[in-house]
């Protein structure tokens, strides 16, 4: 069972709200480190292994910057995450520009900064040839459709989903690349996310060097590096067990010797591109209550709406929710937890069983760290929080501050109203 606790005490979140306000995202800087290196670890016997941070998933330059001194690369498939790891550091090879439907400044961004480019689609061979370049190094994304199970409502089922190349594509994209000039060769795949089973993930990556022998063998090009994606899962209910990095390591080792040695291949450099499973548990919403309403149920309203935290309305997602000071309180209320937007789906949970909440506790959301504050948006007019950093020594950072009205409104002119 992984235990819900907060790396910080009531009185230092007292502190940092009467400095900060709320609400505010906050990330333990100790606890990313030693699970970015305990990541690192469990692969150390995989060539050149390399796990590309899904920029997405936490698009911070000050969170890029301690991973880059981790040994982290970067995932990125928009300008905006090019820019992002570019200002932390990150560049060349140590960026995978995979997009889809990509504009062609997006791909001149990533050529500038050297990034591998990962291919959707066939037809982005032409398009990267006319607006662009064909780079020496190129990776192409598979969809193995029907021929894998997975997916889920977060990422869709491989068949449902509009991402990658068929396996038939995947062969005629890697022959005409090759004959444009291309030298180096990579592939691709990303076809479930939050998942616990690290089963899916050796299996996964079995179908990927199988593909990596069929390549070479139909084709006689070989392929420099896999990239298996992303999507381990992380525990968001308490009663759930944590992925077993070692296990998914050791059976990926096995396909890898049976496969990829066993047929001369390698060495095959293995990389990943999680982003929950680096971030996920290690940042935290902090929010005050302001109001309980009493009607046909007991709602309390918070300072923090889905704007903030966007996943339990998105997709029904689970986080744990400790209200400060009362962790050893009897959970003998049942309350929807909500925020202040007109929408009703706006809320953080639904006939959560929690100790008795009043006005002014302090309400902490788990699991954060990944997806929370880069899903945000301003329906409503609201404002997005700050972003805090609690550093190994007990001090805290402001990464981001609080956006104002004037951020909202800055792409407003006001003086054209009085033409």
């Amino acid at each position: 069972m992984a235990e819900k606790t907060l790396p910080f005490t009531k009185e230092q979140i007292q502190s940092i709200i009467e400095e900060y306000g709320s609400p505010f995202h906050i990330y333990d800087e100790a606890a990313i480190r030693n699970n970015a290196r305990q990541l690192i670890e469990a692969f150390n016997w995989a060539p050149e292994f390399k796990e590309y941070f899904a920029v997405k998933a936490t698009p911070n330059p000050f969170i890029l910057k301690i991973l880059r001194e981790e040994g982290f690369g970067a995932d990125c498939s928009s300008m905006a995450e090019l820019v992002l790891a570019e200002k932390a550091g990150i560049v060349g090879e140590e960026i995978i520009f995979s997009s889809n439907n990509t504009p062609a400044h997006e791909y001149k961004k990533a050529k500038e900064l050297g990034a591998i480019i990962n291919l959707d689609d066939i037809t982005h061979i032409d398009y990267l040839e006319k607006y662009v370049d064909i780079p020496k190094l190129i990776s192409f994304r598979f969809n193995p459709g029907r021929l894998r199970d997975g997916g889920n409502a977060i990422i869709g089922k491989p068949y449902d989903a509009k991402y990658g190349l068929t396996k038939e594509q995947i062969l005629e994209a890697y022959k005409i690349i090759s004959e444009k000039g291309t030298e180096r060769f990579g592939i691709h795949t990303m076809i479930i996310s939050n998942e616990l089973d690290p089963r899916y993930f050796v299996e996964t990556a079995s179908m990927m060097f199988k593909l990596v022998v069929e390549i070479y063998q139909k084709l006689g090009i070989k392929i420099e590096f896999v990239n298996l994606g992303g999507g381990i899962g992380i525990p968001y209910r308490p009663e759930q067990e944590p992925v077993n990095l070692k296990g998914i390591s050791e059976g990926i080792k096995d396909a890898y010797e049976k496969i990829i040695v066993a047929n001369n291949l390698g060495p095959l450099k293995i990389t990943i591109e999680s982003g929950r499973m680096i971030l996920g548990p290690y940042g935290y919403l902090v929010t005050t209550v302001l109001h309980k309403k009493e009607i046909y149920k007991n709602y309390i309203g918070l300072d923090a709406c889905m704007a903030h935290l966007m996943r339990p309305a998105l997709y029904g997602a689970y986080h744990h929710i400790t209200v400060i000071g009362k962790e050893e309180w009897p959970c003998d209320y049942i309350y929807d937890i909500t925020g202040g937007l007109c929408e009703n789906n706006d809320k953080f949970a639904i006939d959560r069983a929690l100790p008795r909440i009043d006005i002014g506790d302090i309400v902490v959301i788990h699991d954060a760290g990944a997806h929370g504050h880069a899903m945000g948006f301003n329906y409503n007019g609201k404002l997005r929080s700050a972003e805090l950093l609690l550093r190994p020594d007990g001090s805290v950072k402001q990464i981001r501050r609080s956006e104002t009205l004037d951020d909202l409104f800055a792409t407003l002119d006001f003086s054209e109203l009085d033409d």
